[in-house]
C-alpha cells in the first residue's frame, strides 16, 4: 500500500498541529511537510513534492485560492480545501472547486475550530480520495476556458434558424439528469457553459455536496452560463434552459403536476451514504414514461447513480452518457456505470454537452 505524502497548509500553529495528528493516525498517510501560508506553501510544493496538500481558504500573505491557482499553473496536484460554513466561506469554497481542488472539509466552528475531531475521519477519506484523481487529467484542466466556446456558438445558429426540418424525435418532451460528485464542480462547468440559452429540455442535477455550499454553486454556474442554473425549490415548475442543482443535504425528485414538471426536495434517509442521491434523481425520472431521458454520469468515487439508471433504461426512451476515464478526475461513478453495460456512449467532458444536445435537439448520435 502506497504512503500518502501529505503537506498542511494553515496559518495558524494549532490547527497545523491538529490536522497533522489526525491524518497521521492513519497509516496509509505520512504529514511530510507543513506550511504556515500560501507563500510558503509553493516553496515546500517545490522542495518536497508532496501527492496531496490540505489548504486553508483564509490566510495572510497570499491566501488559499491565490495559493491555489499557482499550484494548479505550476505544480497540479491534488488539493482538499478547508473552509468555514459563512456564506462568503462557501463563495470562497466553490471558486476553489472551480480553480481546481479536489474535494473540501469544512470547519465546524470557524477558523480556529476547537472541534475539528468532528470532521476527521471525513477529512482523512477525503485525503485518501484526493491521493487516486487522475494527475493528467488535471494537468490537462488546469486552465479552464470559460468563454463562449464554439459548440455553443454552433447550437445558437441552430436554435435561430434550423439547418434542417425538425424531426417528430425532437419534438417529443426532454428531460436531462446529471450526477456527478468529487470533480464535480469543474466538470459541471465545462458541461453547462456549452448549452445554447433556450435548451428545449429541463436540467435537473444532483452534485454531492453539503448544505451551504450548491447555492453558492449554482450562482457560480448562473454567471458563467448562457442557460439560467439554480438552486431547486420544493413545488416550483420545472422551466426549460433552466438547470436545477439539489440542495446540499436534500434529495431533489422529478414529479408531474398537471401537465408540467415539478421539483421535489425532501429530507428521507441517505441513500448509500448520500443525500443528495443521484440514484433517487434518476428513479423519480424513470417515472416519466412520455419523456425522453437523457442521463449523464460524470467524475465521483462509488457507484451512485448506476442504480438509478439501471431503472432509467428499464423504463425506455433513455439515453446514457458517461464521461471517460480520460477525463475524469475520479473514475468510480461512470466506470460503475459503464461496467453494468447500461451507458450508450463513453464520452471526454468536452464532448458531453455536444453528445447531450444531439439528443435534445433528436438528430441522435
Amino acid at each position: 500500500m502506497k504512503t500518502i505524502h501529505v503537506l498542511v497548509v494553515d496559518d495558524s500553529a494549532f490547527m497545523r498541529k491538529v490536522i497533522t495528528d489526525f491524518l497521521s493516525e492513519h497509516p496509509q498517510i505520512k504529514v511530510i511537510g507543513t506550511a504556515r501560508n500560501g507563500k510558503d506553501a509553493l516553496e515546500k510544493i517545490s522542495s518536497l513534492r508532496p501527492d496531496v496538500v490540505t489548504l486553508d481558504v483564509e490566510m495572510p500573505v497570499m491566501n488559499g485560492l491565490e495559493a491555489l491557482k499557482q499550484i494548479m499553473h505550476e505544480h497540479p496536484l491534488p488539493v482538499v480545501m478547508l473552509s468555514s460554513t459563512t456564506k462568503e466561506g462557501a463563495e470562497n469554497t466553490i471558486l476553489a472547486m472551480q480553480y481546481g481542488a479536489i474535494d473540501f472539509v469544512t470547519k465546524p466552528s470557524g477558523t480556529i475550530s476547537l472541534d475539528l475531531h468532528k470532521v476527521k475521519e471525513e477529512l482523512i477519506h477525503k485525503v485518501i480520495l484526493a491521493s487516486r484523481a487522475n494527475l493528467r487529467t488535471m494537468e490537462k484542466q488546469a486552465r479552464i476556458e470559460t468563454t463562449t466556446s464554439p459548440l455553443l456558438q454552433s447550437y445558437s445558429k441552430i436554435e435561430l434558424k434550423p439547418s434542417r426540418p425538425i424531426s417528430s424525435t425532437a419534438r417529443q418532451k426532454k428531460i436531462v439528469c446529471i450526477g456527478t460528485s468529487t470533480g464535480g464542480p469543474r466538470a459541471l462547468q465545462q458541461v453547462l457553459t456549452q448549452l445554447p440559452k433556450h435548451i428545449a429540455a429541463p436540467i435537473v442535477i444532483v452534485q454531492h455536496m453539503p448544505k451551504g455550499f450548491t447555492k453558492s454553486l449554482a450562482q457560480r454556474l448562473d454567471s458563467l452560463s448562457r442557460i439560467h442554473v439554480k438552486e431547486a425549490e420544493d413545488g416550483e415548475v420545472l422551466q426549460n434552459g433552466t438547470a436545477y442543482i439539489a440542495p446540499g443535504g436534500f434529495h431533489l425528485l422529478v414529479a408531474r403536476s398537471g401537465e408540467a414538471l415539478v421539483a421535489r426536495v425532501e429530507q428521507s434517509l441517505p441513500r448509500n451514504g448520500h443525500r443528495p442521491s443521484v440514484d433517487v434523481l434518476f428513479e423519480s425520472v424513470s417515472d416519466l414514461s412520455d419523456y425522453e431521458k437523457i442521463a449523464v454520469i460524470m467524475t465521483g468515487m462509488g457507484s451512485d447513480g448506476t442504480a438509478g439508471l439501471r431503472k432509467l433504461k428499464e423504463s425506455g426512451n433513455t439515453k446514457a452518457i458517461a464521461e471517460s476515464e480520460e477525463t475524469a478526475v475520479v473514475f468510480g461513478m461512470p466506470k460503475a456505470a459503464i461496467a453494468a453495460n447500461i451507458v450508450d456512449h463513453v464520452t471526454p467532458l468536452e464532448k458531453i454537452a455536444e453528445t447531450m444536445m444531439k439528443y435534445v435537439d433528436g438528430q441522435g448520435v
